[in-house]
């Protein structure tokens, strides 16, 4: 099963993403691990200037970093909202992913030399205008779209791209992301409203240059 991640509040108001080099993919991946050594040695995040760094990283981005050990969840959290520089916003959520995930105890450095990390940078979202449930996922783009689903103030519930991997139907992607967002997975009203997006993804399991 893909990553289920935790998220912070959504603004859809953002600057469009640019694609990023792959040297500046690398300095990504090496921030988010420092940070996490950092607070493994120091128990304190580190604190990181976007200054410090390329224009293309000062931009403000919200991201998802998900850890895992030997293909399993180690530990995911993100951003629906670009409020940080985008090299901040990684190095916080790294952070975030391997020691304030709830559904996880902190990362213990045995396993940090065991970290697989990936980041997702966010595009803008935009909202997905339907008349019915088959409306609606007769638009979805398999595999590029994630999904924000909302009810209301009280529920909501996202996935990422990454999730098709294990849930390649449509109806059954809509169904899972309805029980993630906290209603029953044959839940339906005409207030229900649902935003796409779509994702850069960087990975250590690969060279950034064949991303």
């Amino acid at each position: 099963m893909a990553p289920m991640c935790l998220t912070s509040r959504i603004l859809y108001d953002i600057t469009p993403m640019t694609l990023l080099s792959p040297e500046h993919k690398q300095t990504l991946l090496d921030i988010a691990r420092s940070s996490i050594d950092h607070n493994l040695v120091h128990q304190k995040p580190q604190a990181v200037k976007a200054e410090d760094f390329a224009s293309e990283l000062q931009e403000p981005r919200a991201t998802f970093v998900t850890l895992m050990i030997n293909q399993t969840l180690r530990g995911c959290i993100g951003m629906l909202e670009a409020t940080r520089p985008l090299v901040v916003d990684v190095a916080r959520n790294a952070c975030a992913a391997a020691f304030s995930d709830p559904r996880f105890s902190p990362l213990s450095r045995a396993e940090f030399g065991l970290l697989d990390v990936h980041i997702s940078i966010l595009s803008p979202s935009a909202e997905i205008q339907f008349t019915s449930q088959d409306d609606l996922i007769s638009q979805l783009r398999v595999g590029q779209d994630g999904l924000v689903l909302e009810e209301g103030r009280r529920y909501r519930g996202t996935f990422l791209p990454s999730v098709w991997d294990s849930l390649p139907d449509p109806v059954d992607f809509i169904r899972q992301l309805k029980r993630k967002a906290g209603l029953a997975p044959d839940y339906w009203s005409d207030t229900m409203r649902v935003y796409r997006y779509t994702t850069e993804s960087i990975s250590e399991e690969l060279s950034p240059d064949t991303e």
